[in-house]
C-alpha cells in the first residue's frame, strides 16, 4: 500500500523506506517552536532533566507573541526567562517585541519552515505549516523540551482524510470560509489524529495566505496536521525565502484515505461558526439578527496581508458603528509595514478602528480587546470556545475578514456582498 504526503515525509525523518497509519516512530526534527506561553514551561522542563545544550541554534524559535508588549508582571517575567534562555544558548531565532509577530504569520515569512521539513511546536496552531508541504503540528511543552535538546520526537504514524478541491472562490469568500464549512461539515473531531490532506485542481485557485489559514485551523477538526500538495504557488511564495534545499513529497495514487471528500470552491459561501464551537457554522443567508460589541481581524489564521487588504476594500471610506469596537492586527512587523504604505493603516483609523501591533493578544483572551459578560464579537480568529475572549457568558462568533469588515460597519453579523453594493 501506498503512503501519503504526510506519510512519506514521516518516514523520511525516521529513517525510513514506509511506514503505516498507526506506527510508531522517532523521527529527526527540522524546527522546534516555542512562544512565551509554552516556552517557560519547556525551559523548566529542559533544566530538570539536566540538559546543558541544544542540539541546533537555527533549528529552535522562539515567538514572543501571545502576551507581549508584556501585559503584566507575570507576561514580563516570562519573556525574560525566553529571553536570557535564547541569549545562553545563542538562539538565532528569537523574536520579541520590535521584531516579532505572531508566530505562525511570522516563521513562513522568515523562509524557517519549507516543503518536506519536520517540524514541532508548543502552540495547537503549529499545524499552519502544512500549507507549504510540510509536516507540522503542536507538542506540549514537555516534547518541545525534549526536541529542543535531542532534535527528534516520537509520533504515532496518522491515518488520512483527503479532500479534492476544484472550482474558484467567488468574489469574498476566502479560505476561513472553506476552512468554517468544512469543520462545520465533519465536526470537530472529524479529523481527529488524523492527516487532512489538501489537493485537486482548485488548488491553484487558492493564495496561499488562503492555505495558511485552512491549515492553520486542521486542529480545529481534531487533525494530528493539515497539509496542501505543493504547486507553482507554494514555489513562487518561497522562492527569495528558503534558500536551504528543500524535498517535495506527493501521496502515491495508491495511498489510503479513511475518508476522500469533494469539494466545489465556487460553492462555498460565508460561513460563520456561531457560538461555542467552530462546528457550528451557518451560512451568511442564515445569521438572522445578531447584534455585535466588537470586531477583531487579525491572528495566526487571517492576519496576513490578504486579509487586511479584503478589510481595507470594505472599510474604505466608511465609519463602523458607533457601538462597535473593532480592532485590527497585522501578522507580522512586514505585514504592518506593507500595510502602511498601501494606505491601509489610514484607512481602518478613518473608520474607527484601532490598528494595533502584532501580537496574539484578544485570540485567547489575553489583552487587547477582552469582553465583558454578554458582550458578543466576530472575530477572524480560529475558536469560539466559552470563556475564549472575555468572560464565559460572552460570544465569540468566527468569520472571514470581509464579513468581520462588513459587520463592523453594520453593527451586526452582515454580509460583505450586501455592504459592498
Amino acid at each position: 500500500m501506498g503512503m501519503t504526503m504526510t506519510q512519506k515525509i514521516l518516514a523520511a525523518h525516521a529513517g525510513l523506506n514506509t511506514v503505516k497509519a498507526g506506527q510508531l516512530i522517532k523521527a529527526k526534527l527540522d524546527l522546534v517552536l516555542g512562544n512565551d506561553i509554552t516556552s517557560p514551561v519547556a525551559i523548566n522542563e529542559f533544566e530538570k532533566a539536566g540538559f546543558d545544550q541544544i542540539f541546533h541554534k537555527d533549528k529552535i524559535a522562539l515567538v514572543m507573541d501571545h502576551f507581549t508588549p508584556n501585559k503584566d508582571i507575570k507576561a514580563a517575567t516570562q519573556c525574560k526567562q525566553c529571553r536570557t534562555f535564547a541569549q545562553s544558548f545563542e538562539i538565532s531565532n528569537y523574536f520579541d517585541v520590535g521584531d516579532m509577530g505572531i508566530e505562525h504569520a511570522l516563521l513562513p515569512e522568515k523562509g524557517l519552515v519549507a516543503p518536506g521539513e519536520c517540524i514541532i511546536g508548543a502552540d495547537s496552531h503549529t499545524c499552519t505549516y502544512g500549507a507549504l508541504g510540510a509536516f507540522s503540528t503542536g507538542v506540549g511543552s514537555t516534547d518541545m523540551a525534549a526536541g529542543m535538546a535531542t532534535g527528534e520526537a516520537w509520533f504515532k504514524v496518522p491515518s488520512a482524510i483527503k479532500f479534492n478541491l476544484t472550482g474558484k472562490l467567488n468574489q469574498w469568500i476566502s479560505g476561513k470560509d472553506v476552512i468554517l464549512h468544512i469543520i462545520g461539515m465533519i465536526g470537530v473531531d472529524g479529523a481527529l489524529y488524523k492527516s487532512m490532506e489538501f489537493t485537486g485542481t482548485g488548488l491553484k485557485n487558492l493564495s496561499m495566505d488562503d492555505r495558511l489559514c485552512m491549515a492553520n485551523m486542521a486542529i480545529e477538526a481534531g487533525a494530528k496536521n493539515g497539509i496542501f500538495e505543493v504547486d507553482e504557488v507554494t514555489l513562487s511564495y518561497i522562492k527569495d525565502r528558503v534558500s536551504r534545499e528543500y524535498t517535495i513529497y506527493t501521496a502515491d495514487t495508491d495511498a489510503e484515505y479513511e475518508a476522500v471528500y469533494e469539494i466545489d470552491l465556487s460553492t462555498i459561501q460565508s460561513t460563520i461558526a456561531f457560538p461555542h464551537l467552530p462546528e457550528n457554522t451557518k451560512t451568511i443567508d442564515e445569521v438572522g439578527e445578531v447584534v455585535i460589541d466588537q470586531v477583531v481581524i487579525g491572528s495566526c489564521t487571517n492576519g496576513r496581508l490578504e486579509d487586511l487588504a479584503t478589510a481595507a476594500e470594505i472599510l474604505k471610506g466608511k465609519k463602523i458603528a458607533k457601538h462597535v469596537r473593532a480592532i485590527i492586527i497585522p501578522g507580522t512587523q512586514a505585514i504592518y509595514k506593507e500595510a502602511m504604505k498601501l494606505g491601509y493603516a489610514e484607512i481602518f483609523i478613518d473608520a474607527g478602528c484601532v490598528f494595533s501591533t502584532p501580537t496574539c493578544g484578544p485570540c485567547l483572551g489575553g489583552h487587547m480587546g477582552i469582553l465583558a459578560k454578554g458582550e458578543r464579537a466576530v472575530s477572524t480568529t480560529n475558536r469560539n470556545f466559552v470563556g475564549r475572549m472575555g468572560h464565559v457568558e460572552s460570544e465569540v462568533y468566527l468569520a472571514s475578514p470581509a464579513v468581520a469588515a462588513a459587520s463592523a460597519i453594520a453593527g451586526k453579523i452582515a454580509d460583505p456582498a450586501i455592504i459592498t453594493k
